[in-house]
């Protein structure tokens, strides 16, 4: 059975980071695309941050340029997000989700499998 479990999130002080990982099992992500989403309180879901498996090319939202990271495990089972420099916009419930993706460059719509989600909370 098909399945994704986040974790690594928490309460942080603005300036902050976390490190979230998705654990894929049933499956390896060899062949998919994986996206990392949020959803802020009242707010709708967002991509974050995408990994395209077949070319190793990531995608990124424009508010985490320079301080998010996506990357993933050789042994294709686990992707992370390193989170630095938080920010209280940056408060939401996490979600890693995945595709079955041969493309070059990854996206965020489509997916078909979702973790649960991991809370992060910034704040002083």
């Amino acid at each position: 059975q098909l399945q994704l479990v986040e974790s690594g999130g928490g309460l942080v002080q603005p300036g902050g980071s976390l490190r979230l990982s998705c654990a894929a099992s049933g499956f390896t992500l060899e062949y998919y695309a994986i996206g990392w989403f949020r959803q802020a309180p009242g707010k709708e879901r967002e991509g974050v941050s995408c990994f395209s498996s077949s070319s190793g090319v990531t995608k990124y939202e424009d508010s985490v340029k320079g301080r998010f990271s996506i990357s993933r495990d050789n042994g294709n089972h686990t992707v992370y997000l390193q989170m630095n420099s938080l920010k209280h916009e940056d408060t939401g419930v996490y979600y890693c989700a995945v595709m079955p993706w041969s493309g070059y460059e990854c996206h965020f719509f489509g997916y078909t499998y979702w973790g649960q989600g991991t809370q992060v909370t910034v704040s002083s």
